[in-house]
């Protein structure tokens, strides 16, 4: 099962493989330079693993001769639309949050000169534990582990809405105000642009979302993509990292609960097949229902949870715009897809059926 932040790959005993070659995305003499520079305690030469499927952002796991790790993230390879895929921001992010007291990895440099490897691209600590994307990574969290993971992604969340927007020095992040009219704004702009075919689905949900606008009760930090699979957990449940900061901004705190319900898979679910279905780690036994999840979460926080429904089908309608980006990056860059485009194109209409469910109640 995948054992670090996002996967794992075959290693050898000090976590590096040496028999295998360095994946696309590292030019690995001027990025080894840049880290003898910013980890002053690494011993090189370093080896480079890339980690998980790299559909949005790429993952690797750094580690020196002394088999000591990092990880380092970078842009995908090929073009990217403008705005996405912002390195500089992810890392200023971290470097906020982390003395703050969120769970999220300690960054330790960036790198913005693209001559280095093509793109901007920053180093962090390696957070270890269990990256959980598909039942068959469960491995040893029973039951009980599962349980306390439940209530541990509510309290982590609820840990990062509690930060001071401005102590933290985040105030101009974005702006705070109209979070889910900038929302729907922001994304039928990438639908625009990452369009590969018409689905008339993704304008009517973005007409009724438009019409049905929740009010913004207080300001946040908000993740953007908060799910199991974005967070590393212990042994024990816990959750110890929140990963994957790319879409972070200022807004309604509620929009993450919305997007951990909209992936919170449970037995029997409709449209279940386009997040997983049967493989959905949060069917398995132990683990909290959405009901229980939400009410966690008001509890903690005293918000009205009035707007979820708003949000849960805004995050379905979200994600099936975030895999249109992919398909039409692999259709435009097939030398880089990793994966055949066509599959892609039935959940993305699942995605829409959901959302338009969900809005109907």
């Amino acid at each position: 099962m995948p054992d670090v932040q996002g996967g794992s790959a075959a290693t050898d005993g000090d976590g590096r493989d040496p028999s295998a070659a360095t994946p696309p995305g590292v030019d690995v003499g001027p990025v080894s330079a840049w880290l003898e520079r910013i980890l002053p305690g690494a011993t090189p030469p370093f080896s480079f693993s890339r980690i998980g499927d790299g559909r949005s952002n790429l993952t690797f796991r750094v580690t020196d001769a002394a088999g000591t790790s990092w990880i380092l993230r970078r842009p995908p390879l090929g073009p990217r639309l403008r705005g996405a895929h912002d390195m500089p921001r992810e890392h200023r992010l971290l470097a906020a949050l982390h003395p703050a007291g969120v769970r999220v990895p300690e960054p330790f440099g960036l790198c913005e000169d693209e001559d280095v490897t093509g793109a901007p691209f920053y180093v962090m600590e390696l957070a270890e534990g269990h990256a959980v994307a598909t039942a068959g990574d469960l491995g040893p969290l029973g039951p009980a582990e599962r349980a306390v993971a439940g209530r541990s992604l509510v309290d982590a969340l609820v840990g990062l809405h509690e930060v001071d927007i401005d102590a933290a020095g985040l105030g101009d992040l974005a702006r705070r105000e109209g979070y889910a009219a900038r929302q729907l704004k922001g994304w039928w702009r990438q639908w625009e642009a990452s369009r590969t075919r018409e689905i008339p689905g993704v304008e009517r949900v973005r007409d009724v979302l438009a019409a049905s606008v929740p009010p913004q009760r207080r300001d946040a930090v908000v993740h953007g993509d908060y799910k199991l699979e974005n967070v590393i957990l212990g042994d024990d449940g816990e959750v110890r990292a929140i990963l994957d900061w790319e879409l972070c901004t200022l807004g309604d705190p509620i929009a993450d609960l919305g997007t951990l319900l909209t992936y919170w898979i449970e037995p029997g679910d409709p449209f279940a097949w386009a997040l997983g279905g049967a493989d959905a780690p949060t069917r398995a036994d132990g683990f909290a229902t959405r009901a229980e999840i939400a009410e966690r979460y008001a509890r903690a926080t005293g918000d009205p949870l009035d707007g979820l429904p708003f949000f849960e089908a805004q995050g379905c309608w979200k994600l099936a715009i975030i895999l249109q980006g992919v398909v039409r990056r692999f259709r435009d860059t097939p030398e880089n897809a990793n994966a055949d485009p066509d599959t892609l194109d039935p959940v993305i209409d699942g995605l829409i059926d959901r959302a338009e469910a969900r809005l109907a109640g």
